[in-house]
């Protein structure tokens, strides 16, 4: 059984033209004259471009290949006995009564409402378009939002002098969308990768924008490169490589220019430099970092070998980060090659397992611990809980990516056509046709804002709190059924392997093992 479906794909938008050799992927017949609509043929016309998910900055992202071992692998138990975190009282072990906040961390606490919060948000076109939503979504919601990399440097008003970034007016705006809307629970997370810190991104995000969280990024659970965006101008391309971006192809030479003009592409790429880790480097930009006043300082790494997941786990406690967030392999993003998506890195449920493996044996050496995330192709409540009680006790949060920014869009699109008028899909105007009638959030939004604040809501924020308020309510009925009431409660033996494969690779007991000697005793009588 193969795991993965090479040389067709619907993110490529390329297709076979009869069944597929399971291998390569290539049709069974290839046949001469084909217009070879696979991703061999297109890449024969179009080259490096069909690298990539298409149309590339319209969309998101997440990898199609089926791994041997995933959430779905593991189910969660339940128990019809007691109640832990409220009194064991049917009248009041009740599921909305539930606590789902959380909090993370070193010496002073960040208080979220929900256990999720947003992957980054970066310089991408759908990320810029979309970020509005996305900031005010995450502080009505009272959770964190993460401003990706290279923003600043992306920014074609932003104004650097001596290589240093002086004035962002992206970033600025993003920064202040947030800050309008804060609660005063969750907090806004500013990325920086190589050419972030070059251009001298935290000194302003800090000094000028208020910023208190600045997160150090290693990688990502998409890809093991560096970031990409596709640059439709000449202009656009020469002004990234002047401002120390690598772009290709290269927009200063004469044949190159005379090829674009000429239309034989359309788009240039800029690409971010890969970071050479260093475990003492680090422990400088952390000390860096807090010297220019950051209150916080978190890391973001990837899906990459474990001996690197273990130095992250390494320096994390001995810096004592704030947060810890860990990406595993299939997950999404916008901007990264389709082949490397499903191909590299290692798959979330491993990848946790191993993170919890690394963390338990600081632990037991009394080493400090991290607030600590997971993040990696999870989108719904069943996967928060498996994936909280796979790392329990360490794992304080989820990080939710593309599946926020999926609710986003469809709340925006949604939103849009019905303020204009638009006719809606029979399946959405059974709901109604205004805003107040389509998103159910909205009577909690009017409650908590007045309506006066929530007519200033724009669609996707609303839609984004009632999908967060929909998965921390599956959240709540998932905890009721194990009898914990809060989330500190909830422990490894919450799930079950429904495999031996899983078993051995998380150390979760096979469902037929569960429980097994305490079933025994109370069968001793």
């Amino acid at each position: 059984m193969s795991f993965s479906l090479p040389n067709a794909s619907s993110a490529t938008l390329t297709r076979n033209r009869v069944g597929r050799s399971p291998v390569s992927g290539i049709c069974v017949t290839c046949i001469d004259g084909c217009l070879g609509p696979c991703e061999v043929g297109r890449s024969a016309l179009r080259g490096r471009e069909i690298l990539y998910p298409q149309p590339y900055g319209r969309i998101t992202a997440g990898s199609e290949k089926s791994y041997p071992i995933d959430f779905s692998h593991f189910n969660i138990s339940g128990t019809c006995i007691g109640a832990v975190g409220v009194e064991a009282d049917s009248d009041k072990a009740l599921f909305h009564k539930v606590n789902i906040a959380t909090s993370v961390g070193a010496s002073k606490k960040i208080d979220l409402d929900v256990p999720f919060f947003t992957g980054a948000v970066g310089s991408t076109d759908i990320a810029r378009i979309h970020w509005e939503s996305l900031a005010v979504g995450a502080a009505i919601s009272g959770t964190l939002v993460v401003v990706g990399e290279n923003v600043c440097g992306m920014d074609p008003q932003g104004e650097i002098k001596n290589g240093k970034i002086v004035e962002s007016p992206e970033m600025r705006r993003r920064v202040e969308t947030y800050k309008k809307w804060y609660n005063g629970k969750g907090n806004i997370i500013v990325q920086m990768n190589v050419e972030d810190t070059r251009l001298g991104v935290a000194e302003y995000v800090i000094d000028k924008l208020g910023v208190e969280i600045i997160e150090l990024k290693w990688g990502q659970g998409a890809k093991d490169i560096g970031g990409e965006v596709k640059l439709p101008s000449l202009e656009r391309a020469k002004q990234l490589k002047d401002r120390g971006y690598v772009v290709h192809p290269d927009p200063d030479d004469p044949y190159v220019i005379e090829d674009f003009k000429n239309g034989g592409f359309k788009e240039f790429e800029r690409h971010s430099r890969l970071g050479m880790v260093t475990e003492e480097g680090f422990y400088k930009e952390v000390e860096r970092l807090r010297k220019l006043g950051a209150k916080y300082v978190t890391l973001k790494t990837g899906a990459y070998r474990p001996r690197d997941l273990a130095l992250a786990v390494k320096v994390a406690s001995n810096a004592k980060l704030d947060l810890l967030t860990v990406d595993g392999a299939s997950g999404g993003t916008g901007m990264s090659p389709w082949r490397m998506m499903n191909e590299w890195g290692i798959p979330t449920v491993e990848l946790e397992s191993l993170f919890y493996q690394y963390l338990k044996k600081l632990d037991e050496k009394g080493k400090f611990i991290p607030s600590c995330a997971m993040a990696g192709g999870l989108s719904l409540e069943d996967h928060i809980f498996k994936a909280l009680a796979l790392g329990a006790p360490y794992i304080k949060a989820i990080c939710l990516g593309r599946s926020t920014m999926t609710a986003a869009m469809v709340a925006n699109t949604i939103g849009q056509m019905a303020l204009s008028g638009k006719s809606l899909p029979i399946d959405v105007s059974k709901y109604g046709e205004t805003i107040d009638q389509i998103f159910v959030g909205s009577i909690d939004l009017k409650e908590k804002l007045g309506n006066d604040e929530f007519k200033k809501l724009p669609p996707g924020a609303i839609g984004m709190y009632t999908y967060y308020d929909r998965i921390g309510t599956g959240l709540k009925q998932f905890m009721a059924g194990v009898r914990k009431f809060s989330l500190e409660h909830i422990s490894r033996d919450d799930i079950f392997a429904l495999t031996r494969e899983a078993s051995d690779v998380s150390g979760i007991k096979y469902i037929m093992d569960a429980d097994k000697e305490e079933a025994e005793k109370i069968l001793d009588f």
